[in-house]
C-alpha cells in the first residue's frame, strides 16, 4: 500500500478513528494488526520474515538483560555473564543479518563469484531462480538490531510486553522506508496512552499534504525527465545527462523526504512523534554536513553502531579515515546489492577524507588561527560546490551498474550540446513548457521552506503563526497543485517510493 494512493487515504482515517474509539488497552493491538495488514499488501508471505525478526530480537533482548543483571557470586561470574551475553548478541545478529543477506545479497554474491570464476575458465555456479526482495527488510532489521544492541549496552531495559515490542518493529507509517527509530524514542511513546489533540491533527494533516506535494508534484514529475534520459543515454548525451542528474538529485530528495514527511504526519495523527529524517541537506556547506542532514536516522545508526565500535576518531587520524571509509562502503552496500552502490558510498567517503585533508592544510597555512565567518560569496560557492559533488555521486546511484555508469560518464563528458538549455529541447523530454514551469515553482517553494529549516526554525509552527487568511490560501493552493499537477491516473503509473527497493 503506497502513501500516494486513494487506498491509503481511505485506510489512514479508519485506522485513526478506531484507534481513538477503542479502549486504551486495545489500541496497540489494533495498531499492530493494521501494521501487519499494511505490510501484507505487498506480499503476504514475507510477513513471516517480519515476525521472525521480531521474535528473535524480542527473545534476544530478554536473554541479554537476564545475563546482564545476574549477580556476581564467585567473583568471576560477571565475566562469564558478559561472555554469554556477547554470544547471545552475536547469534541474534547473525540470524537477522543472515535473513537480510540471503534475500538482498545472495544473487549479488553468486554473480560476483561467477565473474571471478569466469576469468579462470572455471564452470560458473548455476542459478536460475529470482529472489524477491521483501519490502522494508533493510529498515526494520536495522531498527530491531539497534534495540538489541541498546539492551546489550545497558542503555535501555528489555521490553517485556511483546505487543509493544512487535509494534515498535512494525509500526506502519515508518515500517518500509523509515525513519529508523531508536528504541528510546518510539518504545517510550508506545507505553503512553494518547488522546486526540487538535494540535496534532492540524500539524499531521499539513505534513501529509506537504509530503504528497513533494512526492507527486516534484519527485514524480522530475522522474519523467530522468527516466527518459537515463533510459537512453546513447541518444541523450552531454548537457542532457547533466540536467537529468540534477533533476535526479531533486527527485530522490523529494521522493524520500516526501515519504518521511507523510510518515511523520500519519504517526502524529495518533499522537506519536517520529524523528525528522531530513534537515535541508542541499544547503550544506560540505559533504560532511550534508550527511548530518540527509537520512539522519541511517547516518546516526551507522555512527552509533558501526563507526564508534570500530574505534571512531579515538585511534588516530589514519584509523579514523579508515573507519569512515568502511562505514560508507557498508552504507553503499546497504542501499543496494551492486558494486555501483558500493562505489557511490566509497566516493562519499573519499569526499569527506579530502575535506579533512583540506581543513588540515588550511590550519597549517594559517598557523592554527581561527578564521571568522564566511562571507556570502564563499558560503554560496561552498553550497553550490557541495551540491555538485553530491549530484555527481548520485549519477552512480541512479545507474544500473558500473558498466552503465561508465557509459553515462562518457556521455556526460561530450559537452557540445549546451544550446539545448536555450532552444527548448528540454521541453521534449516528457515535461512540456507549462509543466516545467510548475515544477520549477514547486522546487522554489521547496527551497524556501528548506531555508527556514536550515536556519533552525520549526516550519510547521512558523506556518501556523501566520494569519488565518495566509494559512487557508496556502493550504488551498497546495491541495489544488497536488490534485491538478500531481502525477497519477491513467497517464502516469503510480510511482513507488525509491527507497522501497532498499
Amino acid at each position: 500500500m503506497l502513501f500516494n494512493t486513494v487506498q491509503y487515504l481511505l485506510f489512514l482515517p479508519i485506522v485513526v478513528l478506531l484507534y481513538y474509539l477503542l479502549p486504551a488497552k486495545a489500541r496497540l493491538l489494533w495498531l499492530l494488526g493494521v501494521s501487519y495488514y499494511f505490510y501484507m499488501q505487498w506480499n503476504p508471505k514475507y510477513v513471516l520474515l517480519l515476525f521472525s525478526c521480531t521474535v528473535i530480537t524480542y527473545a534476544g533482548g530478554l536473554v541479554l538483560e537476564h545475563w546482564r543483571d545476574q549477580p556476581d557470586h564467585d567473583g568471576d561470574g560477571q565475566r562469564k555473564n558478559q561472555r554469554k551475553g556477547k554470544i547471545c548478541l552475536i547469534v541474534c545478529l547473525l540470524l537477522n543479518l543472515g535473513m537480510l543477506a540471503f534475500f538482498k545479497y545472495f544473487l549479488f554474491g553468486i554473480s560476483l563469484v561467477n565473474q571471478v570464476l569466469s576469468h579462470f575458465h572455471v564452470n560458473v555456479i548455476p542459478w536460475d531462480y529470482d529472489i524477491l526482495l521483501p519490502v522494508g527488510i533493510s529498515f526494520y532489521t536495522l531498527q530491531a538490531l539497534g534495540y538489541l544492541i541498546d539492551v546489550y549496552r545497558g542503555d535501555i531495559c528489555a521490553e517485556k510486553n511483546f505487543i509493544h515490542y512487535a509494534l515498535f518493529v512494525s509500526f506502519f507509517p515508518q515500517l518500509v522506508a523509515g525513519p529508523i527509530e531508536r528504541s528510546k524514542n518510539l518504545l517510550g511513546q508506545l507505553h503512553k496512552p494518547h488522546r486526540p489533540e487538535y494540535e496534532n491533527f492540524r500539524k499531521g494533516l499539513l505534513l501529509i499534504l506537504y509530503g504528497l506535494f513533494l512526492k507527486m508534484v516534484i519527485a514524480d514529475r522530475a522522474a519523467i525527465l530522468v527516466d527518459k534520459v537515463y533510459g537512453n543515454s546513447a541518444e541523450y548525451t552531454g548537457v542532457y545527462i547533466i540536467v537529468a542528474t540534477v533533476f535526479f538529485s531533486i527527485q530522490i530528495y523529494c521522493d524520500f523526504y516526501g515519504y518521511s514527511t507523510i510518515a511523520r504526519g500519519s504517526a502524529l495523527l495518533m499522537g506519536i512523534h517520529l524523528m525528522d529524517n531530513f534537515n535541508a541537506p542541499y544547503y550544506s556547506k560540505s559533504v560532511k554536513e550534508f550527511w548530518r542532514r540527509w537520512h539522519i536516522s541511517l547516518s546516526g545508526w551507522f555512527r552509533d553502531y558501526l563507526y564508534i565500535p570500530l574505534g571512531g576518531n579515538k585511534k588516530g587520524s589514519l584509523r579514523k579515515e579508515g573507519n569512515r571509509m568502511i562505514v560508507f562502503a557498508v552504507s553503499g552496500l546497504w542501499h543496494g546489492a551492486s558494486l555501483c552502490f558500493v562505489f557511490w558510498g566509497v566516493l562519499n567517503g573519499i569526499y569527506q577524507v579530502a575535506e579533512d585533508l583540506a581543513e588540515k592544510l588550511k590550519r597549517k597555512i594559517s598557523n592554527g588561527k581561527e578564521r571568522g565567518a564566511y562571507c556570502f560569496g564563499e558560503r554560496l560557492f561552498r553550497t553550490v560546490f557541495t551540491f555538485a559533488l553530491v549530484t555527481f555521486a548520485w549519477m552512480f546511484f541512479r545507474s544500473g551498474g558500473l558498466d552503465e555508469a561508465k557509459v553515462i560518464l562518457g556521455s556526460m563528458c561530450r559537452l557540445d550540446n549546451w544550446l539545448i538549455l536555450l532552444d527548448g529541447s528540454l521541453y521534449e523530454l516528457g515535461i512540456g513548457r507549462h509543466y516545467m514551469g510548475v515544477l520549477m515553482l514547486s522546487v522554489l517553494t521547496l527551497f524556501i521552506v528548506d531555508y527556514q529549516k536550515y536556519k533552525g526554525k520549526d516550519v510547521v509552527a512558523l506556518f501556523y503563526r501566520q494569519n488565518w487568511c495566509f494559512r487557508v490560501t496556502a493550504i488551498l493552493i497546495l491541495v489544488f497543485v497536488v490534485l491538478l499537477y500531481g502525477c497519477y491516473g491513467k497517464i502516469y503509473d503510480i510511482q513507488q517510493f525509491i527507497y522501497f527497493q532498499f
